[in-house]
C-alpha cells in the first residue's frame, strides 16, 4: 500500500502544568463561597476529572471509609479514591447551606452544575490568588497525582486513583515531580 510510506507527523508531547503545594493552599483559600471552596479542594484532593466530579452523587461520598466512589468514569469504569478530613468537613458545612438533593454539586432547578461553571471558578480562584500559571481542572488533577509522587506513594496506587489503564500514563507524573526517581 502507497499509503505506508508517507511519513506521519509527530504527536506533540508536553509536559503537564503543576501546582506548588502553596499555590494550590492558596488557590483554596481565594474563595469564600463554601460550594466554590469544595469544587476546588475535591478537583485537588480526589484527583477527580471535570465530568466525574460533575456526575458524583450524594450517595457516592462514604465519610466512614473516607473514600469518593466514581461511578462511570472515563471509559465507562467504577472506581474508589481518597476523601480528606479538610474536604470532608467542607462537604458538610456546604451539605447543611445548600442542601442539594440529587448530584453532590447542583445548578439551577436541581439539575447537574455545568462544566462551563466549574471552569468559570477555576479561572476565578486562580486570579484572585495570583498565580500566573494557566489553570484548568486538569491542572489540579495533575498537581494531586505529582505531589503524591513526590510523597513516595507507589505509582501503581496513584494509577488506581486516577483511574489510568497503564503505569505509563501515569509515568508521565515522574517527568515532572522534584525527586524524580
Amino acid at each position: 500500500n502507497r499509503f505506508y510510506m508517507i511519513e506521519r507527523p509527530r504527536v506533540k508531547k508536553t509536559l503537564p502544568t503543576v501546582l506548588s503545594k502553596s499555590e494550590v493552599r492558596s488557590l483554596l483559600e481565594s474563595t469564600n463561597n463554601i460550594k466554590h471552596k469544595c469544587i476546588l479542594s475535591m478537583l485537588y484532593s480526589t484527583g477527580l476529572r471535570r465530568t466525574e466530579l460533575l456526575n458524583l452523587k450524594i450517595a457516592d461520598i462514604d465519610s466512614k471509609r473516607m473514600v469518593v466512589h466514581v461511578r462511570h468514569g472515563k471509559g465507562n469504569k467504577d472506581r474508589v479514591t481518597l476523601l480528606s478530613e479538610t474536604c470532608l468537613h467542607d462537604l458538610r458545612v456546604y451539605f447543611t447551606q445548600c442542601r442539594p438533593k440529587i448530584y453532590l454539586f447542583e445548578g439551577v432547578n436541581d439539575a447537574r452544575y455545568s462544566s462551563s461553571s466549574m471552569a468559570r471558578i477555576v479561572k476565578q480562584a486562580t486570579y484572585k490568588a495570583g498565580i500566573r500559571k494557566r489553570v484548568t481542572s486538569h491542572t489540579l488533577r495533575h498537581s494531586f497525582a505529582t505531589h503524591l509522587l513526590e510523597d513516595g506513594v507507589d505509582i501503581r496506587y496513584i494509577q488506581q486513583l486516577l483511574g489510568h489503564n497503564s503505569t505509563t500514563t501515569t509515568e508521565i507524573y515522574t517527568h515532572v515531580a522534584r525527586n524524580s526517581f
